[in-house]
């Protein structure tokens, strides 16, 4: 019962630890969720800055997984090469020794001094706060939690000297027991070293977290469980466990993102492969290190030092290997890729756009540039389905099967990306946004419907033009000259709200889509009287029938400028919120 007892109070400190730890980073993602998508998306063009990028997004949200699960999945949707992923993925490893330095801190003092009076702070400014004020209690509660977890954890490993010195002779004999049982696996020299690495990454993958897995380490070493050499090795396993949550993200992406995945295991393997040919000397190394700490790091009982010794050995572990690789990302890269290949040569559509979870720690915040990028695609498809259009009816004597074929496969294609945008974007609102970012949904939806809509009456203009073909229906070089200038300003709003989707949508932009849109309208008002009148002129059922061809085009036509201004309405009130008409 005792020991049931033991394992659930763990199991509580920890669910304590990660709750934390999952408030604060998902209310750290909505307080600062655009700028760090930024900062992956511009600071990431060479080495140096893709590293310092994924050190400063792990230190602050605090969960290397959630940062290589992201890498993943912006590489996935084509934001990042494969190059500057393995930058970001190195500065992750090293971002991640934070969490060690935290924990190391709960040997030198009481956190829940410091916990509980946080959570005090962040309680009001989460119900009371709105939007910013909000997430920054939020951030100030999971903070609080976390370090709470951490100092209940700590009093739930009981002390290995205090155990001994009981005068209950049953706690002592658990004690030495437990003693006797570390002696003799650590006894058998570096094949007892090899066999905490494997502890190590089997607790990572059970606990599914390195941090928590850290969390247990840092406290059993500090209570006085393990010692220095066997918590180090348990440390090196965590670091090859902690890969395997980008691996499974992974899975069913596109083949630069597995790549991406396989780096960052590449990477951590290659890593603790040389830390086992110099383990002792480096070990030896940071003891000596740590005796240089100043004074303020330790405490009198000197529990905390073995904390800290923890953590100098997990940061400069993490140190060296980036400066040993950093200059062979290209080989890593290059490796990567002839170990995972790419079949999309001949599967061209085998690439779906796919949600990717980040775990523990939700991730919805940073999930949208995917999107944003997909629907960028989409817009894409829309335009070569237009210019395929057009081609076909400028040569109606040309044998073009083959062409109408691609474009209907492109319609095809554009339904699939729809609606793969749109499950996307719903599983993305399950996790609480911010209020921008919900807003870049719910505007994003509208969007992705608009282009569908849009593609669909591009078809339609497909299907007409080969209707007129297998009737034998030849327009006169009136009606042909209108279709074609009406083409010509439908491809302008295409081309406007394509440009809109990356650049962002400008005031100038918002007036020259709704300039193009009244235009079109007159258009369509113009060629359709003047189709009227040549049926009026020429009764033929034939001539009458070709006339309907026509006016059914002018009428698609006016349908795709109609939702291309909406698009571009979208755009521009997703940017200008406060002047979306009342």
């Amino acid at each position: 019962m005792d020991t049931l007892v033991f394992i659930l109070k763990i199991l509580g400190s920890l669910g304590v630890f990660l709750y934390g730890m999952k408030v604060m980073s998902e209310g750290l993602q909505r307080t600062a969720g655009d700028g760090m998508r930024r900062v992956m998306a511009t600071m990431t063009h060479n080495r140096f800055t893709a590293i310092f990028t994924g050190l400063l997004v792990t230190s602050v949200i605090q969960s290397s997984s959630a940062t290589t699960v992201m890498v993943v999945s912006f590489v996935n949707a084509g934001l990042l090469t494969l190059i500057e992923s393995i930058g970001v993925i190195m500065g992750a490893n090293l971002g991640t020794t934070m969490t060690a330095w935290i924990i190391a801190m709960v040997g030198k003092f009481s956190l829940a001094d410091v916990a509980i009076p946080i959570i005090g702070i962040g309680l009001p400014l989460f119900f009371i706060g709105k939007n910013r004020g909000k997430h920054l209690g939020e951030v100030l509660i999971g903070f609080g939690l976390l370090f709470f977890g951490l100092d209940l954890l700590k009093e739930s490993v009981p002390d290995v000297k205090s155990m001994l010195t009981s005068t209950d002779a049953a706690v002592q004999a658990q004690a030495q027991q437990m003693q006797q049982f570390v002696s003799t696996v650590s006894g058998h020299g570096f094949f007892s070293i090899i066999l905490f690495l494997i502890l190590g990454i089997l607790l990572t993958l059970v606990v599914q977290s390195s941090s928590a897995a850290m969390a247990i380490t840092v406290t059993l070493a500090i209570q006085g469980w393990i010692g220095f050499h066997e918590s180090a090795a348990i440390v090196l396993g965590e670091n090859i466990g902690t890969t395997v949550t980008a691996w499974l993200a992974s899975i069913g992406t596109a083949a630069n993102a597995k790549r991406a995945a396989r780096a960052h295991f590449l990477f951590n393997v290659i890593g603790v492969c040389w830390m086992m040919l110099v383990f002792y000397p480096f070990s030896d190394f940071v003891v000596w290190l740590s005796d240089r700490l100043p004074e303020s790091f330790r405490s009198t009982n000197q529990k905390a030092e073995i904390g800290f010794q923890l953590a100098i050995f997990h940061s400069l572990f993490n140190f060296t290997n980036i400066l040993l690789l950093c200059g062979f990302t290209k080989q890593i890269a290059a490796l990567v890729t002839r170990l995972v290949k790419d079949t999309s040569a001949t599967k061209p559509s085998a690439h779906r756009l796919r949600f990717i979870s980040g775990g523990m720690v939700d991730i919805g915040e940073l999930n949208l540039p995917e999107a944003e990028n997909a629907t960028r695609d989409l817009a894409k498809i829309t335009r070569d389905m237009f210019l395929g259009y057009v081609e076909v009816f400028k040569n109606p004597a040309a044998d073009l099967s083959d062409e109408v074929k691609r474009l209907k496969a492109l319609e095809d294609e554009a339904d699939v990306l729809t609606h793969d945008i749109t499950e996307y974007l719903v599983r993305t609102t399950a996790a609480e946004l911010s209020e921008e970012n919900a807003r870049s949904v719910s505007r994003m939806l509208r969007i992705v419907s608009e282009l569908e809509e849009i593609s669909d009456a591009i078809y339609r203009l497909i299907q007409i033009t080969q209707r007129k073909y297998e009737k034998g229906r030849v327009f006169g070089d009136e009606a042909t000259e209108g279709i074609l200038a009406f083409s010509a300003k439908i491809l302008e709003v295409i081309d406007l709200y394509s440009e809109v989707l990356v650049k962002g949508a400008s005031e100038p932009a918002l007036r020259k889509a709704e300039e193009i849109e009244r235009a079109t309208d007159r258009l369509r008002k113009h060629d359709n009287k003047r189709a009227m009148k040549r049926m009026s002129e020429n009764p033929a059922e034939d001539a009458v029938k070709t006339e309907m061809l026509t006016i059914d085009m002018n009428n698609q036509f006016e349908v795709i400028a109609n939702h291309g201004l909406n698009v571009v309405q979208s755009a521009y009130y997703l940017l200008h919120h406060d002047e979306i008409p009342a």
